[in-house]
């Protein structure tokens, strides 16, 4: 196999693995992405199709994979499988239990499929990396995964919250829009308020109860950058709840 092969299989590979990834993507972007013509990237998809992988070309969109289909795990790199351990020892002081446990159950996963002399070396780098215990391990939430699959599916959540002022509880039915982390190093979410009738910001650890809700919501047209700039501009910084 000479040096262009393996930059084809190569190549190949890592198509694959963004077809994996994203929803749709245009050859166009595979092309500037691998500094080659499209008409290489068109080669390089019907070699994938003639291989077995069912892809699906969608007119003036793009290329996806068919619904359902999945391939073998990813084999992660030594700097790959690095930055996750890393990463992990950061998460352990989150301050949402729920996206500790998510987190520590997927890096299990991945860990399960890495090579014995890299799952060595990640098993000696977890060891000797620790963070300042001046950062408090403060699990005051456990809802952030709850709610992150709410935002994503587009269903409305049923929420007791505690203001923040006067300690009053009140029932609120919330449409997740985002997330925002704030210099206290507290989760928020950004949430259309039904009761409000506008857009609330809810710190995650004054949410004593959350309900998902079979009620789906048309997904929201304003941005995250929309949000966050009308924030800034009316009250200088965005880490002042308004819910």
């Amino acid at each position: 196999m000479d040096s262009n092969d393996i930059k084809r299989l190569s190549r190949l590979t890592a198509i694959l693995t963004i077809l994996q990834t994203e929803r749709i993507v245009t050859s166009l972007t595979l092309a500037r992405k691998f500094e080659v013509s499209v008409r290489t990237i068109y080669r390089d998809i019907k070699a994938l199709e003639q291989a077995g992988v069912p892809i699906i070309a969608e007119d003036r969109k793009g290329y996806r994979l068919m619904e359902g289909y999945r391939i073998p795990p990813v084999m992660f790199t030594e700097s790959e499988a690095n930055a996750l351990i890393t990463i992990e020892q950061l998460v352990l002081k989150n301050s949402d239990s729920s996206l500790i446990k998510e987190y520590t159950e997927a890096v299990g996963k991945i860990k399960a499929v890495l090579l014995n002399s890299t799952k060595n070396k990640t098993e000696l780098l977890s060891k000797r990396i620790a963070v300042s215990p001046v950062i408090p391990n403060r699990n005051t939430s456990d809802s952030l995964t709850l709610i992150q699959n709410a935002l994503t599916d587009f269903k409305v959540l049923k929420i007791t919250y505690q203001s923040a002022q006067n300690d009053e509880k009140t029932i609120r039915h919330i449409e997740p829009f985002a997330f925002y982390y704030n210099l206290q190093e507290s989760w928020l979410v950004i949430a259309f308020c039904r009761l409000r009738n506008d857009y609330r910001m809810f710190r995650l650890d004054r949410i004593l109860k959350t309900e998902a809700l079979e009620i789906s919501f048309e997904p929201h047209q304003l941005t995250l950058k929309d949000f966050l700039d009308a924030k800034e501009k009316n009250f200088r910084i965005p880490d002042i709840p308004l819910s």
